[in-house]
């Protein structure tokens, strides 16, 4: 055997710091990012919170600020400010839809790590207009998302792309046929029964993935669903529910052109992204 299989192995050099053997943020470390911008959202609403629900530009405004704040802490805040824009586009096309059917709507208020959502002076009358109002959300936040990729495409940009991708892909996941999401509201029109098909896929993705977010969806889902299968047989909900034949085949060719338009945007925008 020769010498050198005797020799130790090197010493590691005092000078030279260890390397750190946890490189990522333990679960206390991690709770605390994720909570912070909660926690300032809290203060926020409570120093403001009056203020904001007299004066309904501020509430858009402050809201939004506290939204892009809120993600500026995980992506920063270029991504955080695209980001909370694409929103907002997609809330407005609810809010115009409304308005053009004469429903009146109030200007979104946003709630971060939840979106936004846009308060109804009264309801729609009809499901044929709560799907139409419902899609218009997706349609136009899909549009906004084209205009980022485009932009991305132009001038090669990184950030445009990721904006694109992440706004397509929100859009998809407001159309799953699940209350109280967009796509929840379109399967109104088209078949009760998808919403039981929404609410179960979304049961099986919280079982296998568990999510706040979607275990709040869970909450209200299901007690929407209870109250709407609860009246049923009353004769406003007969009205409110009854659709032409015509109707229900324009809501649902919207809903799946729209799926796979995105599916197309999302193909095209999507890069490989590695987690480090």
């Amino acid at each position: 055997m020769t010498d050198e299989a005797w020799q130790l192995p090197p010493q590691p050099d005092p000078a030279v710091p260890a390397p750190d053997l946890h490189p990522y943020p333990s679960l206390r470390e991690r709770l605390k990012k994720f909570l912070a911008p909660l926690a300032a959202v809290g203060a926020f609403l409570a120093k403001f919170g009056v203020l904001l629900v007299k004066v309904p530009a501020l509430s858009v405004v402050g809201t939004m600020a506290v939204s892009i704040a809120a993600y500026a802490t995980l992506w920063g805040w270029k991504f955080a400010l695209g980001f909370v824009v694409l929103i907002l586009v997609h809330e407005l096309g609810h809010v115009i839809v409304l308005r053009m059917r004469g429903i009146k709507a109030g200007l979104p208020v946003f709630l971060p790590f939840l979106g936004a959502f846009v308060s109804m002076k009264e309801l729609p009358r009809s499901v044929y207009e709560e799907a139409e109002s419902a899609l218009a959300g997706p349609i136009f936040g899909t549009a906004g998302a084209f205009v980022a990729a485009y932009v991305g495409h132009e001038t090669g940009s990184g950030l445009w792309r990721s904006l694109a991708f992440t706004g397509l892909f929100l859009n998809l996941f407001n159309l799953l046929p699940a209350l109280p999401l967009d796509g929840g509201r379109v399967a109104g029109a088209l078949h009760p029964a998808v919403w039981l098909i929404g609410l179960v896929g979304l049961l099986i993705f919280e079982i296998y993935r568990p999510s706040p977010v979607i275990l709040i969806l869970l909450v209200l889902g299901g007690y929407e669903l209870y109250r709407r299968w609860r009246d049923r047989n009353s004769s406003a909900s007969q009205v409110y529910f009854a659709l032409q034949p015509a109707q229900r085949l324009r809501i649902g060719a919207a809903y799946v052109a729209l799926i796979v338009v995105i599916l197309i945007g999302i193909h095209a925008t999507y890069s490989v992204r590695h987690l480090h």
